[in-house]
């Protein structure tokens, strides 16, 4: 498995105040473990304003996100100063008052407030626990390894981030940890454990096998899946985005590297450490983020106000990728990634995008190019799935399809995993109004 190594992040942390100060709870479940343990998950449901007086449930992750206050600082939302900085020996200090009580702070990884992690503090806790068996990649500010749990055995990826003497956690780490303890689901990459020592944090994931861009490589055509291979991976992909979606999550970075798959075929989302909680008070964020030939026209262009449809550009971009097993848009520059989109999707106008002339990016001697057909460079794709490509790939970010939708598409009809999940539903929808009708009492409303 290829976990990626957590990359620099240009964006700053923000720090939102609750109650006058910053403060994160963690739960444990056992009196010798400090794992966190999320409270409860949200219910996926619909985006909605983030302007409402009552905090929706929806926006629980968001909201807690953003209460710690050196994980997204930004002075836009705030006019307090920024945490100063700490070093490594302050860095992750367990704080436990009393060993048989429910919660444990973990403080100092933000400059000093409650941070929203825990490590498991169980006989795992000690990086001597885990075999270090090869590493797997290195990136600016980490370290992956294969590993094994010496005690049980157990394959895992060991991702050990560096602590630097002046800058102390990167914020990507304190991030990517932060989200994945609260985004729980089958198709996002699983964090079992956090371990810190004085000069190390180790996160500890599950292991997948590889990559997407490894799989390809290694089981594609030159590169290129197989349709039904693309459809099951694709269906995967916009579950794990749906999910970050309803919980208000952007994950900003998806492309290949960052997608990884195990031995059952099953595709998950992972390294977290450019997503970012959106809504809260306004979606003003960095342009700086994606890799280059994943990301999307507006951003490219210098919208510092984007949402979701950032991550479905991406996902559309893969989706394309794995068709032929060559990058759709493999620009070498931010200018040039924008004449490689242009130059397949059409160069937009004033018409056909409203106030994209005010972009901080935009030209106005841009090359006009017509909108070529997507099957010209895409030959093997069917005409349902060709409706569905082009629903992401849309240049406008209001026009793009939402992962939910697409998720509907009927492309997905035949998939074998859509029938079994869509008769489960329909099982249990079915069961409950029987119970409701012989029980003598009415379905609470919203329950189908």
């Amino acid at each position: 498995m290829q976990l990626p190594a957590a990359s620099p992040c240009q964006s700053r942390p923000r720090q939102v105040s609750t109650g006058g100060r910053c403060a994160w709870t963690l739960q444990r479940s056992l009196p010798s473990t400090t794992t966190a343990q999320p409270t409860s998950s949200p219910d996926a449901t619909a985006l909605a304003p983030a302007h409402a007086h009552a905090t929706p449930p929806q926006l629980r992750i968001a909201n807690e996100l953003t209460t710690a206050s050196a994980i997204l600082f930004d002075p836009q939302h705030t006019s307090r100063p920024p945490p100063s900085k700490l070093r490594p020996t302050h860095a992750g200090t367990l704080s436990v008052a009393n060993r048989t009580d429910s919660s444990i702070s973990v403080r100092n990884l933000g400059g000093g407030q409650t941070a929203p992690f825990a490590a498991t503090m169980d006989n795992r806790r000690h990086p001597s626990s885990f075999q270090q068996l090869e590493k797997l990649g290195e990136g600016t500010y980490a370290t992956v390894f294969k590993g094994r749990n010496r005690q049980t055995g157990e394959l895992v990826a060991l991702k050990e981030i560096h602590l630097d003497s002046e800058e102390g956690t990167p914020s990507t780490a304190i991030r990517e940890i932060s989200l994945m303890k609260e985004l729980k689901h089958e198709n996002i990459v699983l964090l079992h454990d956090v371990i810190h020592t004085e000069n190390k944090l180790m996160l500890v994931f599950e292991y997948m096998d590889k990559d997407l861009k490894k799989y390809m490589d290694a089981r594609g055509d030159r590169g290129a899946l197989d349709p039904p291979t693309i459809k099951s991976f694709m269906y995967h992909l916009l579950r794990g985005i749906a999910f970050c979606h309803e919980n208000r999550v952007l994950h900003r970075d998806l492309k290949p590297q960052n997608l990884l798959i195990n031995t059952r075929g099953v595709l998950k989302l992972a390294d977290f450490g450019l997503a970012r909680a959106f809504g809260i008070p306004v979606n003003t964020f960095s342009n700086e983020v994606v890799t280059l030939w994943y990301r999307a026209p507006d951003v490219l262009l210098g919208s510092r106000t984007y949402s979701t449809s950032i991550d479905i550009w991406s996902a559309g971009c893969i989706m394309a990728e794995m068709y032929t097993g060559r990058p759709l848009f493999p620009g070498t520059t931010n200018e040039d990634q924008l004449q490689k989109i242009f130059r397949l999707m059409g160069t937009p106008s004033e018409r056909s995008w409203p106030g994209i002339s005010q972009f901080p990016e935009y030209k106005a001697n841009f090359p006009v190019y017509a909108t070529q057909d997507l099957r010209l460079i895409l030959p093997q794709i069917d005409q349902v799935g060709l409706s569905l490509l082009n629903s992401m790939l849309q240049l406008r970010p209001e026009m793009r399809i939402s992962a939910s939708a697409a998720l509907n598409h009927p492309w997905f009809n035949d998939l074998p995993q859509r029938q079994q999940q869509h008769a489960q539903a329909m099982a249990a929808a079915q069961a409950q109004a029987q119970q409701a009708q012989m029980g003598g009492y009415q379905v609470p409303q919203g329950a189908y």
